[in-house]
């Protein structure tokens, strides 16, 4: 089904996913694409109805004010100025905002209300069925939201043409490997190869401290891993990638400073073999659920905690040695136990530990220790785009605590980290 969309240009707004999402709440479709875009781009775009130029403080590059081209405001779709001087592009009020937008998108623009995750899912399998036909496709299956619901779409769009592989790169949470091979092989029958790769990523990441460097050496062996399986198999084509919305804006757009690149963008080889499947690409992380939820996936599946592609490798933080890998990933299991038994973990969006490459002087068994920190965090966010802090109780904090002081070799410190995003990213690295 065609949907009505509004085309968000960017001209240095850092307000514009917010705009996104609030389009998209109110029943009409939105992206957000670059400031310099052509009158021949757009029309390539289905079912435009509007435009907004959303300008803000990163308006002047390179000490130009950018602008759009004088075609994009004679086009033939409304065309909404916000933001130029530098003021609110709309009140702070969220009644308000909802107002303004409304009268925008429905009495100005003409836009219908039909972006829901029916159609979307739909339009998405006959996208992929248009772009990959009979041939293969290879899926790297983390067992995480995003690799499981590009999994369920690609099952249903395509059958027995998808491929699934579990990469065990040594950089999963405590059991996760097993997890992942009853989940999808035993109980939903998908077509799973299983490839234990610690060693390989682990010498790989020998003595890498920068955590850029880490990602891209994670993600270019994720490639050499799949092209490896792909030549195992007859007709492998196409990657499927379980890309979302947040890893591409934050990754950079021309006038948005990158915050950090993704292992799925930007981190892949040059000489790659595939070409990509992204369905999930323009879907904020609650909406990827919601497509979760309508595909059917159960959900303790859908409403699992997140984890980044990189896994424990943006955790430990610096090089990554194997006895503080271990260390962080007995911390992390108890963590997630400890919030499992307070009733947390249903109502935390994400919880982890982080345990840094430096040591502290402790007293362990009447004698000095020297041994690392442990740093536990706790956020809640709807989109991934910003994130508050989740007020533990005390009690749980101290068990917590304790536990890990006690059960965990190597570590004589808990920390918890309190800073919101923004300032901070979700995760340290």
């Amino acid at each position: 089904m065609k949907q009505d969309m509004i085309v968000i240009l960017d001209l240095g707004s850092e307000e514009n996913p917010r705009l996104a999402r609030e389009i998209r709440a109110l029943g009409v479709y939105s992206e957000i694409h670059p400031h310099d875009i052509t009158a021949a781009e757009l029309d390539a775009l289905p079912g435009v109805k509007g435009i907004i130029l959303n300008g803000g403080p990163n308006r002047v590059v390179d000490g130009v004010e950018i602008d759009v081209a004088k075609e994009v405001y004679n086009y033939n779709v409304p065309v909404l100025l916000a933001d130029h001087k530098g003021d609110k592009p709309w009140p702070a009020d969220e009644g308000e905002r909802k107002t303004a937008l409304s009268n925008f998108v429905f009495d100005l623009c003409g836009a219908q209300p039909n972006w829901n995750m029916e159609n979307f899912i739909a339009d998405q399998i006959e996208l992929i069925q248009r772009q990959v036909g009979d041939r293969k496709v290879l899926l790297a299956l983390s067992g995480g939201v995003d690799s499981s619901v590009v999994a369920a779409l690609l099952i249903k769009a395509i059958g027995k043409q998808l491929t699934c592989v579990h990469v065990n790169h040594g950089l999963l949470r405590k059991g996760e490997p097993e997890q992942v091979v009853s989940v999808f092989r035993d109980e939903m029958d998908a077509n799973l190869i299983y490839v234990d790769a610690v060693d390989r990523f682990l010498d790989k990441l020998a003595d890498v401290t920068d955590p850029e460097q880490k990602r891209k050496i994670i993600g270019a062996e994720f490639i050499r891993v799949f092209e490896e399986e792909a030549r195992k198999l007859s007709g492998i084509e196409f990657l499927a990638q379980g890309t979302i919305y947040p890893d591409i804006i934050e990754s950079g757009t021309k006038t948005v400073k990158a915050v950090k690149s993704h292992h799925n963008v930007g981190g892949l080889p040059e000489d790659m073999d595939f070409a990509l499947v992204e369905p999930l690409k323009m879907l904020f992380k609650d909406e990827v659920r919601a497509c979760g939820v309508a595909l059917g996936l159960p959900e303790s599946m859908v409403y699992r905690q997140p984890f980044p592609g990189p896994g424990l490798g943006v955790r430990c933080l610096g090089a990554i040695t194997r006895d503080r890998l271990e260390a962080l990933r007995e911390a992390d299991a108890i963590l997630r136990e400890e919030f499992d038994k307070a009733g947390l973990a249903g109502k935390v969006w994400q919880y982890f530990t982080v345990v840094p490459d430096f040591k502290s002087v402790g007293v362990r068994d009447n004698a000095r220790s020297f041994e690392w920190p442990c740093i536990l965090r706790a956020v809640n966010t709807v989109d991934a785009m910003t994130a508050t802090i989740e007020l533990i109780d005390w009690p749980v904090l101290q068990r917590i605590t304790d536990r890990i002081t006690h059960e965990v070799p190597g570590i004589n410190r808990v920390l918890y980290d309190l800073t919101p995003k923004p300032v901070g990213t979700i995760e340290w690295e």
